[in-house]
């Protein structure tokens, strides 16, 4: 295998670290390994090590290494980010803590900051003398001496990054270039984020968190990913190290540890291109993602191909100004831990057992009613079974555990207890579909639901029943395809623009000529990758609203029509019926301006051989109601189904990374790419 190419994918989530390995020829390995979360980067190089001694792959072999990291996200929600220091103009020092004055819990009686002073609380946060006017010209000189005094400051009150968000930089970045250099000179190991760099657009709040963030998560992701490099190199790994991005595609580790702010939906990215990848492979264009793991349910669309991007995400609870995949997350994973409110009523999530101590079934010291214990005694999971039996679950623990954290409080038999945990959870995922579907103007029941993640294909026969829908899609490898996503991402890189203008009399010639100098920068990362100039495909889009709008839709701008701003102002308008339900034929401006250049991308990501011998393995009983019915299901081996496989419900589905169930009245059938197709008769019409 030493002179064969290899291709790594390696996702790191709360509970399994998932890896990916794709040999030239298309033979695939497929595994999961617990997590490290002590040092994420242990997992990552005990798979690789795993790879050589099991596998027989040759780490010299091995040319593209992408990963997926929740790194930068386990810094916010942990509270691990560096102690920050916020630069702004004089004057302005209290925009992180003003916020934009809007609420999310209207009627809550205890009031909560809704802006992140965490990140850089009033001590922290210091006005420096200078002013860039709106059209970028100098009103007032940086006064270098009173900047280095404030980040001296700063500096001695024990800062371990810098934040400079200064007035109206998007349009001059002299002054914030200006401080960067004056703090290289003194001193050179403090890290630095400049908004006119991380977010070179208007709004004063929005810039200022997503650089603030930049900032307070680069120690920790800069540190993380040198280590991982240099353990990848000691191991013998000498393939460039590439990272996800937030939007799904891949970057350069030196990159990434440049821009960070761009990594926090990283994981749950490489799922959605890998579902998109395996919906495309298959012919499905329209797909509903549920990327259930141990801690959490991600939900994501996929429409015409393409997954829906937004230009704001949300990391902790805190709106932030960055494009990312349209992942919806929720606290429901098979770690989540059942409860009994103060009303006495069934909950479920948001926190969970996660890898340790786990499910009370795992056996590690656990305790709590977990959803995967509800799996358990259902007899959805063979606990001789579990991650290809590589962890032997115990029933009785489950039993037990369900029986005192929620039958008995509940006065109910722990069957009864264990089908009211799984009903708890289908219904808050069915709401969070609906949220990503309806919300935005579609309609679930023209999708497919495809499940990934070591929990997915158990439940999407309930979700898609929940919504109407008939079809759903299960990869051969569900449980690892935000690892198997990460060989089938582009090499991306996005740069933007603030671009205020009235459409009404804008010349084309003035939008030519801001995508030329974003054209300009985004080539300058695409060289950093040593991508061919000719691979690159390069696509446009603007920020529009209407004339007097305070929120703004991106638009696609297709510079080959004949006429690409009328078709923009068409494009909003449609985009805005979809969106809201309803548009007007009036003035619309442009607010910033967007130069999307990708590399690569998508094709096959290697497939599993089919192993010898029948693929039934027998039958077990399974709960399927409240009352204690049970129905008995066939169970088959996922490695021993040939393609073109048919097989009616009920029936389990097992393999080494996840199970699926097959409820009743539902078909399946194994296809072509070794992909599993579920399918039911739309026997009655089901508001969704």
């Amino acid at each position: 295998m030493a002179a064969e190419a290899v291709r790594v994918g390696v996702d790191v989530g709360g509970t399994f670290t998932d890896f990916s390995c794709v040999v030239s020829h298309g033979r695939l390995f497929a595994f999961k390994l617990p997590s490290t979360p002590e040092d994420p980067s242990q997992a990552v190089l005990h798979g690789v090590d795993m790879l050589v001694r099991e596998y027989g792959v040759t780490p010299a072999a091995i040319n593209v290494f992408a990963h997926g990291t929740t790194v930068a996200t386990n810094a916010v929600l942990e509270r691990k980010g560096a102690r920050l220091g916020l630069l702004t103009t004089a004057g302005f020092r209290d925009v992180l803590e003003i916020g934009r004055q809007m609420r999310r819990q209207m009627y809550s009686v205890r009031l909560d900051p809704e802006t992140p002073v965490f990140l850089a609380p009033g001590r922290f946060r210091k006005g420096v003398r200078e002013r860039i006017g709106p059209d970028g010209a100098v009103i007032e000189p940086l006064d270098e001496a009173d900047a280095v005094a404030q980040v001296a400051a700063l500096v001695e009150d024990g800062i371990g990054a810098l934040a400079v968000c200064l007035l109206f930089s998007f349009a001059n970045p002299a002054h914030e270039r200006r401080i960067a250099a004056l703090v290289a000179e003194r001193w050179p190991t403090l890290p630095v984020s400049l908004s006119s760099m991380v977010d070179p657009a208007f709004r004063e709040y929005e810039r200022t968190v997503v650089t603030a963030f930049d900032a307070y998560i680069k120690p920790a992701v800069d540190a993380y990913l040198a280590r991982l490099a240099d353990g990848l190199i000691q191991v013998g790994v000498t393939a460039p190290l590439q990272i996800m991005q937030s939007r799904g595609g891949l970057a350069g580790a030196v990159t990434a540890r440049q821009r960070p702010v761009r990594l926090f939906l990283s994981g749950p990215a490489g799922g959605v291109i890998g579902a998109q990848n395996e919906g495309r492979a298959v012919g499905f264009d329209d797909l509903i993602t549920v990327d259930i793991g141990g801690t959490s349910c991600d939900i994501a669309l996929v429409s015409g191909a393409k997954p829906l991007i937004r230009q704001e995400g949300q990391i902790d609870g805190y709106t932030l100004r960055v494009p990312m995949v349209d992942v919806n997350a929720i606290g429901a994973g098979g770690g989540s831990i059942a409860w009994i409110d103060a009303a006495g009523g069934l909950r479920v999530g948001p926190h969970s057992a996660g890898s340790v101590p786990g499910p009370a079934c795992y056996g590690r010291g656990g305790g709590e009613a977990t959803v995967t214990d509800a799996s358990v005694v259902l007899g959805l999971i063979d606990p001789g079974y579990f991650v290809g039996g590589k962890v032997a679950l115990d029933p009785g623990r489950a039993q037990a555990a369900i029986r005192d954290r929620v039958a008995a409080p509940l006065s109910m038999s722990v069957e009864a207890a264990a089908f009211g945990i799984h009903r708890v959870l289908n219904a808050q995922m069915a709401e969070g579909i609906r949220l990503v579907s309806i919300k935005q103007g579609f309609d679930p029941r023209d999708f497919a639901l495809l499940g990934l993640g070591g929990a997915g294909p158990l439940h999407v026969c309930a979700l898609a029943e929940e919504l109407g829908m008939t079809r759903c899609l299960v990869p051969r490898h569900p449980g690892v395809l935000s690892a198997s996503g990460l060989l089938a991402a582009p090499v991306e890189h996005e740069v933007a623009a603030a671009f205020s203008r009235p459409l009404d009399g804008l010349e084309l010639s003035a939008v030519r000529e801001a995508l030329t100098a974003l054209d300009a920068e985004a080539a300058a990362l695409m060289a950093v990758e040593q991508v061919d100039p000719a691979a690159v495909v390069i696509g446009y889009a603007a920020d529009a609203c209407y004339v007097g709008q305070g929120y703004t839709i991106e638009v696609p701008l297709d510079l080959t029509q004949p006429d690409p701003l009328a078709r923009l102002y068409q494009d909003f308008l449609a985009l805005h019926d979809r969106i809201y339900g309803h548009a007007v034929d009036g003035p619309i401006r442009l607010v910033n301006l967007r130069a999307v250049h990708r590399a690569g991308g998508g094709g096959a990501t290697g497939k599993a051989e089919i192993a010898t011998g029948s693929p039934v393995k027998g039958t077990r009983s399974v709960l399927v109601a409240g009352d204690g019915t049970r129905v008995m299901a066939t169970v088959y081996d996922r490695a021993r189904m040939p393609t073109g496989l048919r097989f009616e419900g009920p029936a389990i589905v097992e393999q080494s990374d996840t199970t699926t169930w097959v409820a009743p009245g539902w078909t399946a059938r194994t296809l072509d790419t070794g992909a599993l197709l579920l399918e039911r008769p739309v026997l009655m019409e089901v508001t969704p």
